[in-house]
């Protein structure tokens, strides 16, 4: 018995990757994407101007890359667009209350929110690791905090870009995906 030829390989074709509409974007498009995660116009317009990125690691490196060109100023505006982090639903009114009060004094001190990187942090630890890490964080001195701050930043923006994009891939394939949030 003879076998008839085989079919040749099923291929799909190629589908856009999220990175390759953000490289092709138009600048003000690429620019509007990137405020939603990094909130200072002079980083994003440093990260746009270096389209395009080969992939996620190297866009996420220019992202981290720009921050220390930030001026004080540019780093002032990222923080004052940036707000408290959501706790868990079923987080106590007396946590709420006492994050209140220790943001409360973080921002009397140091004249903007309270940032943190929270995305390796388990869930049911975020408040206990929130209050710590502002108390601990109020015995900075305003310059070591600037840097701290800086550093959170860098963080919160690879996690957004990255999640972003991710979103964007899911948002492609899936018609159930929620849109990204900050």
């Amino acid at each position: 018995m003879t076998r008839g030829p085989t079919l040749p390989a099923h291929h799909l074709p190629y589908l856009p990757k999220p990175l390759d509409a953000f490289n092709t974007a138009s600048a003000d498009e690429a620019r509007t994407l990137l405020l939603r995660c990094l909130r200072s116009p002079r980083w994003c317009d440093r990260i746009a101007a270096h389209r395009p990125y080969p992939d996620l690691d190297s866009l996420l490196a220019a992202a981290d890359e720009a921050t220390y060109d930030l001026s004080p100023a540019d780093l002032a505006e990222a923080l004052a667009g940036e707000c408290l982090p959501e706790l868990p639903e079923d987080t106590y009114s007396a946590a709420h209350m006492a994050l209140g009060a220790a943001h409360a004094a973080y921002e009397a001190r140091f004249g903007h929110t309270f940032i943190i990187y929270l995305g390796d942090i388990p869930t049911d630890e975020v408040i206990d690791h929130l209050l710590q890490a502002i108390r601990s964080r109020l015995a900075n001195d305003p310059e070591d905090e600037r840097v701290v701050a800086a550093e959170q930043l860098r963080r919160l923006a690879k996690g957004r870009i990255a999640a972003f994009l991710r979103g964007a891939r899911n948002r492609a394939t899936s018609t159930n995906a929620s849109a990204p949030g900050r």
